[in-house]
């Protein structure tokens, strides 16, 4: 760990890449894993395109039940350690959790990978919008009166672009990469770590269990985000 402390120390830019670990330690299910939403769900009658088009009011009310799970939700101990670091370094966060938990802990610079469950748009045109109310009813939109959709990425879709773009500007010039509550199984969040090895970072797995790229860490802390974070980060002082 002394080791790692040095390293933190001189390092000057620090990307995290979190997934839904952090976010269950906030009480939010995961999707998959043996637990996840994915083993009682059926992804492809939840989401996809073609869910949601066969039977937008059943899609919509299942993402319903996930926005509420998140609003009560609060940002942990690890969301808030993360968050505090930026007092001290130049801290990215590049996130596959759809829940806005990082931005509610106060940091800055977040890019969500796979969107936001609480942004919209339309399934026609270029309408976007976020929603505010406790009640979510299915929505119309304003400008052409087609359905809006939660603006996250579901099955048989790709990453917007442009953030993938940005996700990939981050690791490559990172000195350090962080993952946090991630198994690294999914794609192409999964290659960022080599766009920040080729640029010589330091590469630390937080995680209770190993990765396929586990291997390829330069530091290994099987803990979890709450327990590990504000551990790690205390050479700062209180954070």
């Amino acid at each position: 760990m002394s080791g790692l402390k040095n390293r933190l120390e001189k390092s000057k830019k620090i990307v995290f890449l979190t997934g839904a670990g952090i976010s269950q330690e906030s009480g939010i299910a995961t999707f998959r894993g043996k637990d996840g939403l994915w083993q009682r769900y059926d992804p492809m009658k939840f989401a996809s395109i073609q869910a949601f088009i066969d039977n937008p009011k059943l899609v919509w009310n299942w993402y319903n039940d996930r926005r509420r799970e998140m609003l009560v939700a609060n940002p942990n101990l690890g969301h808030i350690a993360i968050a505090n670091l930026q007092n001290y370094r130049h801290v990215s966060v590049v996130t596959q959790n759809i829940d806005g938990l990082h931005q509610r802990a106060g940091s800055r610079d977040v890019v969500e990978l796979h969107g936001n469950i609480f942004d919209t748009k339309c399934t026609k045109c270029d309408f976007k919008s976020t929603m505010k109310s406790e009640f979510f009813d299915l929505q119309i939109c304003k400008s052409c009166g087609s359905y809006l959709r939660p603006d996250v990425v579901w099955f048989g879709e790709g990453l917007k672009q442009e953030i993938w773009n940005e996700a990939v500007i981050h690791s490559m010039n990172c000195d350090m990469m962080i993952v946090v509550g991630t198994s690294l199984t999914v794609s192409p969040a999964n290659s960022l770590l080599l766009y920040a090895k080729r640029n010589h970072a330091t590469l630390v797995e937080l995680n209770p269990a190993n990765s396929p790229y586990s291997d390829e860490m330069d530091f290994c802390i099987r803990k979890t985000a709450t327990e590990g974070l504000p551990t790690l980060f205390s050479i700062f002082g209180t954070i």
